[in-house]
């Protein structure tokens, strides 16, 4: 049998879509963890993106920081936290927290520091105060790259959330990991293939949300900036 076979043979069974070990139940807890990590991760990042980027303070330490939290093993650093604090949720939070604030982070650093000086000078010639610089200025101009940085935690996020399975969680890697274990690979790219759908599923959320909440024109600045980038190139 070819992996296509496998995944026929898993979504087909109607025992699957059934029961606490069922596919919507499995699925549903895989989204609450993604999300539940992405919202601390952002709650994080994003307010520390958004100082540092704006006073141009901190960008050194920022990379540091960043890199360092790069270089952690998901994985490893969950054993290493189930040894100090035992089972549960938070010991898979950590990680996937870990995971996602540096693309936040750094992004959104970036995007605000690549903010057309122009209007951020001449705001302030208007007095207006720092904070509305920030963001009735600056944000709504960096908000392409922030989003790109919170779509790339996200699906980081949603790929790795599987490791919940290894403290006794549920989730979707629960198909994995079992699958392995059993030797059923039915499940193992039954599992697969659900983590695959829902990190597509994530990228399709954030382009729509970029439609949303991106104003037109500074859409189209973007586009003639991959247009002059790309001319460039060549």
């Amino acid at each position: 049998m070819n992996i296509f076979d496998f995944a026929h043979a898993f979504f087909g069974d109607s025992a699957n879509w059934q029961g606490y070990d069922g596919i919507p139940q499995r699925f549903l807890e895989h989204l609450q963890y993604s999300l539940l990590a992405l919202a601390v991760a952002a709650a994080i990042g994003l307010p520390v993106g958004l100082l540092t980027g704006h006073t141009g303070r901190g960008g050194n330490a920022l990379a540091f920081i960043a890199n360092a939290a790069r270089a952690l093993p998901s994985f490893g650093l969950l054993v290493l936290v189930v040894l100090l604090i035992g089972f549960g949720l938070l010991p898979v939070m950590i990680p996937l927290v870990v995971l996602a604030v540096p693309p936040i982070l750094v992004t959104t650093y970036e995007a605000v520091r690549t903010v057309d000086p122009s209007p951020v000078d001449a705001a302030r010639g208007m007095g207006m105060r720092e904070s509305r610089i920030l963001f009735q200025v600056e944000v709504p101009v960096a908000l392409p790259l922030i989003l790109s940085g919170l779509r790339s935690a996200a699906i980081q996020i949603v790929s790795t959330a599987t490791i919940a399975a290894y403290v006794s969680l549920g989730g979707i890697g629960r198909y994995i990991i079992d699958g392995l274990y059993q030797r059923d690979y039915e499940k193992v790219v039954g599992g697969a293939t659900l983590v695959a759908f829902l990190a597509l599923v994530t990228l399709v959320l954030f382009w729509a949300a970029g439609r949303f909440v991106v104003s037109p024109g500074v859409r189209r600045r973007e586009v003639r900036a991959k247009d002059s980038r790309a001319r460039t190139a060549e």
